[in-house]
């Protein structure tokens, strides 16, 4: 391990790391809060508290990876999936005639994805909803003869199980990577990975806040200048934790800069998406609804290229 660490010790740093991290982002979230005064300040203020909240998140996942293992952390991104693909269907239009597609996308599609992960089924779950289900799908709901709008349907629903379940999946799929011989485990390249996700959208709230400038259209809470500080700081900081990843300074960089582009698309998508559904931005930093798109947003896009890119680059080197 580099920094003459072994693993065990590098998962108890880290993890004392975030701790400390989380407790005092926390801490002086609800400080600033309280001493806030403006409706502007309050605002941005609640951005960032969210953003922290997800820490804590970060750090339960990085926990299960490392004494749980895959199972477990399986579980929980099914688990995860489930509910942003509820979130998805609340938002869309649905009639009674989708009603077996939508079961079968629910208990029979997802636990399928998950467990071809776990078996390290690697050729079939990156094929499974793409080719597979997307030919099923037009079928199940083409057999109650409802005619009426199924191309448009049958688009969302085959839209909602690639961003909840095929593109979240890539994440825990990360950990089927046999990468001892590069001194490093899959649950710091999961690690890393959600990190650089975390970090990108925190940074970027955070750089909003302070510099101002342009608002996106459809996120007020993010500026252009924030997205160019904040993706650029989130990319310096894959940069210096190369050191917990089987990849060269350099190549850590590149990564992150795929990361963190790949993960502004998805959160630009997600909200034009939420957008044409009818939600409105509003009260602080929620939509209407649960909110667990726009937080999985940036690794909804992210999960998949990090993954592809990661696996060329250890059949390049095997």
């Amino acid at each position: 391990m580099r920094l003459g660490l072994t693993l065990q010790e590098t998962y108890l740093l880290i993890l004392a790391v975030l701790l400390l991290l989380a407790t005092f982002g926390t801490a002086y979230g609800q400080w600033a809060l309280r001493r806030a005064t403006s409706t502007e300040q309050i605002d941005r203020i609640r951005a960032v508290n969210s953003r922290v909240k997800t820490g804590w998140w970060l750090i339960l996942i990085f926990t299960i990876a490392f004494w749980a293992g895959q199972t477990v952390l399986l579980v929980i991104f099914a688990i995860i999936s489930f509910f942003t693909f509820r979130e998805f269907v609340a938002l869309t239009p649905t009639k009674p005639s989708d009603h077996w597609a939508l079961v079968i996308s629910f208990y029979v599609i997802i636990p399928v994805q998950y467990l071809l992960i776990g078996f390290d089924k690697n050729s079939l779950f990156t094929l499974f909803i793409p080719v597979y289900l997307f030919l099923l799908l037009p079928i199940l709901m083409s057999v109650r003869k409802d005619n009426d709008l199924f191309l448009d349907r049958v688009a969302k629903v085959q839209w909602g199980l690639m961003l909840s379940v095929y593109c979240v999946s890539h994440a825990p799929a990360l950990m089927n990577f046999d990468i001892q011989r590069f001194g490093s485990s899959p649950s710091l390249l999961l690690l890393f990975f959600l990190l650089i996700v975390f970090l990108g959208d925190l940074f970027v709230v955070i750089a909003s806040s302070y510099f101002g400038g342009k608002p996106l259209r459809d996120n007020p809470h993010k500026t252009v200048k924030g997205l160019l500080v904040g993706g650029l700081l989130a990319m310096l900081a894959g940069y210096a934790l190369y050191w917990m990843t089987p990849f060269r300074s350099w190549q850590a960089l590149v990564m992150s800069f795929a990361i963190v582009v790949s993960g502004l698309m998805g959160d630009i998508v997600i909200s034009s998406v939420k957008r044409s559904l009818g939600s409105r931005f509003m009260d602080g930093d929620r939509y209407i609804g649960r909110g667990t798109l726009e937080r999985l947003a940036p690794l909804m896009f992210a999960a998949p290229v990090y993954y592809h890119i990661t696996q060329a680059y250890f059949r390049a080197m095997w």
